[in-house]
């Protein structure tokens, strides 16, 4: 895309920019089916004019904008070189991603398409890939450091890329076997009035590691793998006094662990070992006036050598679109109310000190 001062705007600061979409892509992989893309890219700028004519997609506005308009689709083309088809979705994070570069709010050097084509795994026909800046820092810091910390509010992928890190590890013999592990806390329910075995009562805890699995295995694979040992899922209560070498750890739910829990997971690290622990600290579900684990360890264990904490926030969901509104509306509410999760904070004794 070739960027020059308008002939038909003398406005200050208003400028052209024109780009040709090679023969070898069709113009519906660019624009989106119905224009779909297109309209994502007309919507997040408005005051530009954007026309197309055969391959050739123009941009007329303010300088910055254009600038912008220009990168966005370089960036898109890049992508879609790997062979990846772009979506609506990857073209507003896209934008986003650039916004916040050009406005010097971005920390690092990526770039949408850096982002959008680092594959993780692939499984059953479909890659599993970071979606946003975050998480590809996320997933980058697992690689790097041996224990990594993911935290964020539901839906930003914390959990899933750490089974799809933990599942790449396995199938590649970096590691012999993955564990991955929760605490099985009674959120609003008591397990001794549930039905059934002890078993019976722990498995729904442990579903959604499961469904992940199932993701990104063969199904018929799983209790083979499970049954020789190569798969664990299992409690946290389960890991008390075992050292685990050559194992690639997730221990999900952290935000509901106990002080104590997660000295105790913590120190189970054994040699050839990763640890990934995720959690959300604003849907604790621990006993009133206990403290939560994944709070206190912040403090004890930030600046740590090969350490890291990873935060995600709600520009990272990757649900529907609803969930990040909800995210950021509770979280509002939160600071506006001096509330916590819809509790109030600070009052000794009473329910406001839940998973302080």
């Amino acid at each position: 895309m070739t960027q020059t001062p308008t002939a038909h705007t003398p406005a200050q600061g208003q400028a052209r920019a024109q780009f040709t979409v090679p023969a070898q892509h069709p113009m519906v992989t660019v624009l989106g089916s119905g224009d779909s893309l297109l309209r994502v890219i007309e919507k997040a700028f408005p005051a530009a004019d954007i026309h197309v004519r055969g391959n050739e997609i123009s941009a007329v506005g303010d300088a910055a904008e254009v600038a912008l308009i220009q990168r966005l689709f370089d960036e898109m083309m890049l992508v879609l070189r790997t062979g990846q088809p772009m979506t609506e979705d990857a073209v507003e994070r896209s934008i986003a991603m650039l916004r916040a570069s050009a406005n010097g709010e971005g920390d690092g050097k990526e770039t949408p398409a850096e982002v959008l084509t680092q594959n993780i795994l692939s499984s059953r026909g479909r890659t599993i890939r970071p979606k946003t800046l975050n998480q590809k820092r996320y997933v980058d810091a697992i690689d790097k450091h041996t224990i990594v910390f993911g935290i964020g509010p539901a839906g930003t992928g914390k959990t899933y890329l750490a089974m799809a890190k933990a599942v790449q590890a396995l199938q590649s013999k970096q590691v012999n076997r993955i564990i991955l592990t929760r605490p099985a806390v009674e959120a609003g329910e008591r397990l001794g009035f549930l039905p059934g075995t002890l078993y019976e009562k722990i498995d729904p805890y442990l579903r959604p590691l499961y469904d992940a699995l199932h993701d990104m295995l063969d199904p018929d694979s799983i209790p083979r793998l499970m049954a020789a040992g190569t798969i664990e899922v299992a409690p946290l209560a389960y890991m008390r006094g075992r050292t685990l070498n050559d194992a690639f750890i997730i221990l999900d739910e952290a935000q509901n662990t106990s002080p104590e829990q997660m000295k105790m997971f913590l120190t189970r690290l054994g040699f050839d070992s990763k640890i990934v622990i995720t959690g959300d600290v604003t849907q604790v579900d621990l006993p009133d006036g206990t403290k939560s684990g994944l709070r206190q360890v912040q403090d004890i264990l930030e600046g740590v050598e090969d350490v890291h904490f990873s935060r995600l926030s709600s520009q990272d969901v990757v649900r529907h679109k609803l969930v990040g509104r909800i995210v950021d509306a509770y979280e509002k509410f939160d600071n506006t109310h001096g509330t916590r999760n819809g509790t109030h904070k600070g009052r000794g004794g009473k329910a406001g000190h839940k998973g302080k």
